[in-house]
């Protein structure tokens, strides 16, 4: 039997000041109990949908990601698998087994940011987590959120975390108060029992919560997700923004931490293939397209919307929800 203080010892390194300066590599989150079917931050005008990411060796990361989140397959076949949950794709991993790994310091991506619905489903997936003695590469409390680092078998980086309700971010005209204080794990465990792993299941409004990416510079990555995509800035520290749509605290992160200067990415890596944002009315979706068009940039026509790279090479598919 685990005892809880068991639990806390096998994440307690990542309270730690050296992995409170590695989850200084993060940023926000938002909720707590969810009353609607899900968090807010999927009832804004545009959201995040589904993430896709190249991978060398597809059986384990599929077996990762179905054992870290207990994400389910959606489809598969030799070369793609699909996880989500409930039906919903969340993940796509596409094979490439040849492919060259990413390194640390090109644009692509930061993190994927999973998040739990409440604060007691995240209290479950932490001690679920911690009794799998996954390495945690750190944990903050971004004050509209409360959040867990790690990285996936292949380098991609990964956020799990819940939202403080909304009523408790503090906003400053149309900026929110963000920061990296140390999370206070016991707390959050307290709301499950410690001696058990009772994540057994993914909760069924677990979605991605936003996408942070490395960017070769912040205001050229400005210019395009807020410019042209239609985003909006929420907040904003060195080397770093963060936009959103709706006043969420951010759907959207983007540094230079690591790739300040960075150039076109090689899409024959592993990393970020794409990430969707789902609009809720067309008429955004027109705007966005007449906006790429007055700038000159290319589109691709895909099922339900279109496909458009950032600057970096990253696409962004918009999809009609």
């Amino acid at each position: 039997m685990t005892t809880r203080r068991q639990v806390l010892k096998l994440a307690a390194f990542a309270a730690s000041n050296a992995a409170l300066l590695g989850a200084v590599r993060a940023e926000g989150g938002v909720v707590g109990p969810v009353a609607a079917p899900l968090p807010f931050a999927q009832q804004t005008p545009m959201r995040v949908g589904a993430a896709a990411l190249r991978v060398r060796d597809l059986a384990a990361m599929r077996r990762f990601y179905t054992d870290l989140l207990k994400l389910t397959t959606i489809s598969e076949s030799a070369s793609e698998v699909v996880l989500g949950v409930d039906g919903v794709a969340l993940l796509h991993l596409i094979h490439r087994p040849t492919a060259p790994l990413a390194g640390p310091s090109g644009a692509g991506l930061y993190h994927t940011a999973f998040l739990m619905p409440s604060r007691a489903d995240f209290a479950r997936w932490l001690v679920h987590a911690a009794l799998m003695r996954v390495p945690f590469t750190g944990f903050a409390d971004h004050h509209v959120s409360e959040a867990s680092y790690l990285d996936d078998p292949e380098g991609n980086g990964i956020e799990v975390y819940s939202d403080r309700p909304t009523s408790a971010w503090l906003w400053v005209g149309d900026s929110v108060s963000m920061g990296s204080d140390q999370l206070d794990i016991d707390d959050i465990v307290k709301l499950t029992d410690t001696t058990r792993d009772q994540y057994d299941v993914a909760p069924k409004a677990l979605r991605i919560g936003h996408m942070h990416l490395r960017v070769g510079d912040v205001a050229r990555a400005r210019a395009f997700y807020e410019g042209i995509i239609g985003m909006e800035r929420t907040r904003e520290r060195a080397g770093a923004a963060f936009l959103s749509s709706g006043r969420y605290h951010h759907h959207l992160g983007i540094n230079v931490w690591q790739s300040q200067g960075a150039h076109t990415r090689n899409v024959a890596e592993t990393g970020l293939a794409w990430f969707s944002l789902a609009v809720a009315d067309d008429t955004l979706l027109a705007d966005c397209k007449q906006r790429l068009t007055k700038a000159g940039m290319t589109s691709e026509a895909i099922s339900a919307g279109f496909a458009v790279a950032d600057p970096w090479g990253t696409q962004v598919r918009l999809l009609k929800a």
